[in-house]
């Protein structure tokens, strides 16, 4: 069941690649608010269908009152505060250049998981989570040492505003796993397809609210029909990975799911070079960060046992590696 789940996990990652590949392209002449208006309220019909094929009906009418509440919650700070972070970082900086950053979710996920689940961090995994946090810190770096940063097509990135909302993301997605696992308690697959469409349900009222603010409506209605049409693909891609992680969380432990969700980063990179060569920049520093960050991604996510079959690591070494926390 574990390997099944980490199977899940690492299809959604692949299909978040490809969502923030399109939802560059959307952004770059729509808004923020225009794409979480689409995304978001288009997961309702497309996870209730998903209830229907998987046979999670009656798991959805029968839901308790608590689980409602932690998946409810789970999907106004995922869909509401998490992924404008998304949104906005990778609006000013861009997929690939925005993917280290939001690597810190990782991070969010795994201490919380540690707080509130009683899983344990080893040195090996303490020594990714430094990585992760290590490969945004080179990007910065460099980006500063050049004093503007613009891609091909002329468009000037803003680490300041990409920064802040990608930490704004790593809190809201990092938290996200933990409310599902606490919402799901013992349940499995059609539970949490079933949690999924409460969570959707919960972020779409959250995003009628912002809209019922004067001059939000009238602003949505100004989307053209191209920028519409990458937002409507976003939305089929981020509920086609946001299905199969609640299927992974359902079959995995928080960890494993989380840390193979990062490995989205390989897929955000090949797939923002096929699709937005002229509006990403992939220099050496952006691919060494981003490569940092995925190798902090790996030794969370690898095992000490796993790592000894690789590399032949000596035994005090490996002894080391296993100490764990708490």
């Amino acid at each position: 069941m574990e390997q099944l789940g980490s199977i899940h996990a690492l299809a959604s990652a692949a299909l978040f690649g490809m969502n923030i590949a399109t939802l560059r392209r959307g952004v770059l002449s729509g808004s923020v608010l225009q794409a979480l208006s689409i995304t978001v309220p288009a997961g309702v019909p497309l996870f209730a269908l998903g209830c229907i094929l998987f046979g999670a009906v009656d798991e959805f009418l029968g839901m308790s009152l608590k689980a409602w509440g932690w998946f409810s919650l789970a999907g106004v700070v995922h869909f509401v505060v998490g992924r404008y972070g998304s949104y906005r970082a990778t609006q000013a900086l861009g997929g690939a250049q925005a993917a280290p950053i939001l690597q810190v979710i990782l991070v969010v996920s795994l201490v919380l998981a540690i707080v509130f689940l009683d899983e344990r961090l080893t040195v090996l995994s303490a020594s990714g989570m430094v990585l992760i946090i290590l490969g945004p810190i080179i990007i910065v770096r460099d980006a500063a040492s050049k004093g503007e940063v613009r891609t091909r097509a002329g468009q000037r990135l803003n680490y300041v505003e990409g920064y802040f909302w990608g930490l704004v993301c790593a809190v809201g997605l990092g938290t996200n796993p933990i409310l599902i696992r606490f919402g799901l308690g013992e349940g499995g697959i059609q539970e949490s397809i079933a949690g999924g469409l409460v969570s959707y349900i919960a972020g779409t009222v959250g995003i009628i609210l912002i809209l019922a603010i004067p001059g939000n409506f009238a602003h949505i209605r100004s989307l053209d029909r191209h920028t519409a049409g990458w937002f409507t693909l976003t939305g089929v891609l981020v509920f086609m990975s946001q299905i199969l992680l609640y299927m992974a969380l359902a079959l995995a432990p928080v960890s494993i799911v989380a840390a193979l969700q990062r490995t989205a980063v390989v897929f955000r990179v090949v797939f923002s070079w096929m699709l937005n060569r002229d509006h990403e920049v992939l220099g050496f520093s952006v691919l060494f960060g981003i490569g940092i960050s995925a190798l902090g991604v790996v030794a969370v996510t690898i095992s000490v046992d796993m790592l000894q079959e690789l590399i032949s690591l000596p035994k005090p070494v490996a002894d080391i590696l296993r100490l764990s926390w708490p």
